[in-house]
């Protein structure tokens, strides 16, 4: 499901490596080796290195990971560490790999180009939409999530307990879906979840369904966004929720059910 490009202020934050630091002086080398390997940076948008000290979040996805056509803050995935910092966890922010539009395949170039750095502690995986709407194969698009999944787990430190997977929205019940087949994309979607699910299972991961709350859209125009298609910060605020259970049990060790 494609739109118009993501404004500057909602672009992928990724992780950096030691080639982008700015070395001060010589005598400050050895001390800035030994801090580089504990830190992040959002360097798409320019900003300086920071020490982490927290709970590492990798959040992957497309435009429902970046939260198009909302705040930053509006994200589910930022409204969801929020939730668990509120309980005590010091999580950071999420660093997300996302973009409006993308497909499985295309993720995976960008997960190639940005080279995050684990381990996390957790990941969050939600992609397939836009493989829908395209029309692209089932099985294709089975092959191209198993692999995700797998990478999401090594990701994780290779503990699939580690890794969360959500389901795929119904765009269908939105406006911009009017004059459209609603019950063709719904059947698709269920068909294309009902895959996720599986992949998601076979790998040991969690995985989260979102479909159903997404439909309350139908008749809640207030849980979807201005631009008729995407979420509201209301409706991220419900999949936060529904997230969080399995988020605190990968944080627990993934041990938990």
């Amino acid at each position: 499901m494609e739109v118009d490009a993501v404004p500057d202020d909602q672009e992928p934050v990724v992780l950096s490596d030691a080639r982008n630091q700015v070395v001060l002086a010589a005598s400050l080398l050895a001390a800035m080796l030994a801090i580089l390997p504990s830190c992040s940076s959002k360097s798409l948008r320019g900003e300086p290195m920071r020490q982490t000290s927290g709970i590492r979040f990798l959040a992957l996805g497309d435009s429902y990971t970046i939260g198009e056509s909302i705040s930053p803050s509006g994200r589910w995935t930022v409204q969801l560490a929020a939730i668990l910092r509120d309980q005590g966890i010091p999580i950071e922010d999420p660093t997300i790999i996302a973009k409006t539009g993308w497909t499985t395949d295309e993720l995976a170039a960008a997960i190639d180009a940005a080279q995050p750095a684990g381990p996390f502690d957790l990941v969050t995986l939600l992609i397939g939409v836009n493989n829908q709407y395209r029309g692209r194969a089932l099985e294709e698009y089975r092959d191209q999530l198993r692999d995700l999944i797998e990478r999401s787990i090594g990701f994780a430190g290779g503990n699939a307990r580690r890794v969360v997977v959500l389901s795929i929205p119904d765009w269908g019940v939105t406006p911009f879906a009017e004059g459209r087949d609603r019950e063709k994309i719904a059947r698709e979607i269920d068909a294309f979840n009902a895959v996720k699910r599986e992949e998601a299972e076979r790998a040991g991961a969690h995985f989260v369904d979102i479909t159903p709350y997404s439909r309350k859209a139908a008749g809640d125009p207030g849980l979807t966004a201005l631009d008729g298609l995407h979420p509201s910060g209301r409706m991220y605020t419900e999949w936060a929720r529904l997230a969080r259970p399995s988020a605190q049990s990968a944080l627990a060790g993934g041990d938990q059910k």
